[in-house]
């Protein structure tokens, strides 16, 4: 298998998970598959694969002292790029896991939250903080897993 194919299946892998918890939230086959670590293995050891085959002694150097440079030019090498890439799909899918387990708990609303994720983890983080803070403003009674926002719109 090549790494441009290694590439394309790992971005179709995440797809059905990302779909399961933005448009069918509440379904309990999601629960289920989203209560395990299954959908991260296999990432898990792509990613596992491509560090430990593109870590050549220079990059431990320049990975043991990062400076922007020597990073980038760490990822201008294929492998090394699909190497980030995988690491991208699996924390912002574990990201995306654990918003939408938030949301289940607590009734927050996590869609929005879950497509920024989707598209870009660190917004999606901070866009489920927001949502958080807010929908404990306007309910500020509620116990702290509890929310007015119904959970079917998670």
């Amino acid at each position: 298998m090549t790494i441009s194919q290694l590439f394309d299946i790992a971005n179709l892998f995440v797809l059905p998970f990302w779909a399961l918890i933005i448009l069918l939230p509440n379904w309990k086959v999601t629960k289920r598959i989203m209560e395990s670590y299954i959908p991260f293995v296999p990432l898990a050891g792509a990613y596992l694969y491509l560090f430990i085959t593109s870590i050549t002694p220079e990059n431990a150097q320049a990975l043991s002292n990062p400076q922007l440079a020597d990073i980038a030019r760490f990822f201008a090498d294929e492998k090394a790029a699909a190497t980030g890439w995988i690491h991208f799909l699996v924390m912002d899918l574990f990201v995306g896991r654990f918003i939408y387990w938030e949301g289940q708990k607590t009734g927050v609303w996590t869609i929005h939250s879950l497509i920024l994720c989707l598209f870009a983890g660190p917004m999606g983080v901070l866009s489920h903080i927001i949502t958080t803070w807010i929908t404990k403003a306007i309910s500020p009674k509620l116990p702290e897993n509890q929310a007015t926002i119904s959970s079917s719109g998670n």
